[in-house]
């Protein structure tokens, strides 16, 4: 190896391209990316290739899919379940399943009164 090379005459090469992969840009929820950094940070690539992922799925099964533009309120769902839940939330939350849990007991403990067959004497 030289310790130095001349590069004077040199000429850029082609970039090598992605075949199969066109480069755009697109404006996406906050929601959106960071879900999709949370999946990808799981399952160990790029959150691109799951935006890609995700993308090609719904095209495969447009009918498992509504591509239909989602509303405020779902969007806003999204952002919380994106930015998660409180502790305060997830204890509240606890003491409403803990309340019904126990009525649903109560309720099927309670025995059903039972009609006699035959017939009745009045």
């Amino acid at each position: 190896m030289k310790d130095e090379y001349d590069f004077s005459s040199a000429k850029r090469g082609a970039i090598a391209s992605n075949k199969g992969k066109t480069r755009i840009t697109i404006m996406l929820d906050d929601a959106v990316i960071e879900a999709a950094r949370a999946r990808a940070e799981n399952a160990g690539t790029g959150y691109q290739t799951v935006i890609n992922n995700l993308l090609r799925q719904a095209l495969v099964c447009p009918d498992a899919h509504d591509l239909a533009p989602v509303s405020n309120k779902q969007a806003k769902t999204l952002q919380v379940i994106s930015n998660g839940i409180s502790v305060s939330e997830v204890e509240a939350l606890e003491q409403q399943l803990i309340a019904l849990a126990g009525e649903l007991n109560r309720m099927l403990a309670t025995p059903k009164p039972t009609k006699p067959k035959g017939k009745s004497v009045p």
